[in-house]
């Protein structure tokens, strides 16, 4: 869950090979050497609750330096939907990056990370974020119970571990662009959408994810 301090938290099937992570990334925007440097480091580290809290420390220590330099077109948002453009994809030690761009009021519904770890950052505006635990799940009909709120400002971070793996998102600005930095411990193409019934339970559907230009 995201949490507005430094120590706030995909079904990888196959753990990544690890690659010993060099003193720079040729391969690498300048502007992004610094956190894909750091992010080799925390994925190297091979355990889904160190991975995390690494990454949630960088996040959050470099959004508040201000040492992530993302280009203008991460901070345009779409009419209709939040966008998801991609920032930096490591298939070799199986991670990604994707920065969320949330015109005001947008958001989620309930929904699951396909059973990936992630790591969330606000780096610009402010998110509100609901923590659900799936208490039932019976017959194709599910429950869940809410578990936290937390309004997250600049430099929060926080991280979803399967099976903790379910929230609401929603940029808590009624006039402004709020924009997130995700890091996924694989590729998340899909997830799980969960829709109210009459009865309080859910439906779960699938969505296929894509990027955005």
């Amino acid at each position: 869950m995201l949490r507005n301090d430094t120590t706030a938290p995909r079904r990888r099937s196959n753990q990544a090979t690890l690659i010993p992570s060099a003193g720079v990334r040729t391969d690498v925007d300048p502007d992004l050497q610094e956190l894909v440097l750091q992010l080799d480091r925390a994925v190297e580290l091979g355990d889904p609750q160190r991975t995390t809290a690494a990454v949630k420390r960088t996040l959050s220590d470099l959004i508040r330096a201000h040492r992530i330099r993302l280009a203008e077109r991460y901070f345009e948002p779409l009419p209709d939907t939040y966008a998801r453009r991609l920032l930096h994809r490591d298939e070799r030690r199986g991670y990604s990056a994707i920065v969320m761009t949330w015109g005001p009021g947008q958001g989620t519904s309930l929904h699951d990370h396909a059973g990936i770890w992630c790591v969330e950052g606000v780096v610009a505006g402010e998110m509100e974020v609901v923590q659900y635990e799936m208490t039932d799940d019976a017959d194709g009909r599910y429950r869940f119970a809410p578990r936290g709120r937390v309004h997250a400002l600049a430099g929060a971070s926080g991280a979803l571990i399967p099976p903790f793996e379910y929230h609401i998102l929603k940029n808590a600005l009624a006039d402004r662009v709020s924009v997130t930095l995700h890091v996924y411990g694989g590729e998340m193409t899909h997830c799980h959408f969960f829709e109210p019934c009459d009865d309080d339970t859910f439906r779960r559907v699938g969505k296929d994810l894509v990027l955005n230009g």
